[in-house]
């Protein structure tokens, strides 16, 4: 897919998303007291979660405690309490006292405003660090998840392995006008039509300047 065809698709795209779900941690940080923190919270629960487990799990744990320092406060398995059944929970709970220690510790009780900070706090990898940058933030980031990594990949957009390498990839390519806002569009239109398992490519907005490369299975 040429630069002037994704232009079209994208333009077609915003304009489709309007009919479907926002993204929940989207959802969780247009209510948020402290976006950055309740975005980084809510995306570190969200790994390998559905989106109403992860808007559940967040509204039980940051009603109860929604700093740093008042989650710090609670024990590990009054957390795991909170957020259970999202994935990993345990784990999760481990990393998210952990986050909290952090930023009390080292930023003032503050989300870093960095990538490369981010990536220093626990659990936090680059899909969470680039969502807390745009969402938490509003500042420039490419947030890839699969379904970013696959829909740019059946495109043929960008030709990649693994959602790092397509982060890399778009950083290079992308226009950055698109930066923030490519994963929004892409999750939802992921989550909706264009799904792993058999998209409904019959009923696609953007069916006719899509090749669908690597794509075995549609209806």
């Amino acid at each position: 897919m040429d630069t002037a065809t994704f232009e079209k698709v994208f333009r077609i795209l915003k304009k489709e998303v309007a009919k479907w779900k926002v993204p929940v941690v989207g959802e969780i940080a247009d209510r948020a007291a402290d976006r950055p923190f309740e975005t980084i919270i809510s995306t570190v629960l969200s790994l390998r979660t559905k989106d109403k487990v992860t808007a559940e799990a967040s509204q039980r744990l940051l009603s109860r405690a929604w700093t740093p320092e008042t989650l710090v406060a609670l024990s590990v398995e009054e957390i795991e309490q909170l957020i259970y059944p999202v994935g990993f929970y345990r784990t999760k709970a481990r990393s998210i006292i952990e986050i909290c220690r952090r930023l009390q510790a080292d930023y003032s009780g503050k989300v870093p405003r960095s990538i490369d900070e981010l990536l220093t706090l626990p659990g936090v990898g680059r899909k969470t660090a680039n969502l807390v940058l745009t969402v938490g933030f509003g500042d420039y980031g490419i947030c890839v998840d699969t379904h970013v990594h696959r829909i740019f990949n059946i495109w043929g957009y960008v030709s990649t392995k693994t959602p790092e390498e397509t982060e890399f990839a778009l950083r290079e390519k992308l226009p950055r006008k698109h930066w923030i806002t490519c994963n929004d569009i892409l999750v939802a239109f992921g989550q909706n039509l264009c799904i792993p398992a058999s998209p409904w490519c019959s009923r696609c907005p953007v069916a006719a300047f899509c090749p669908r490369i690597g794509l075995k299975r549609s209806r």
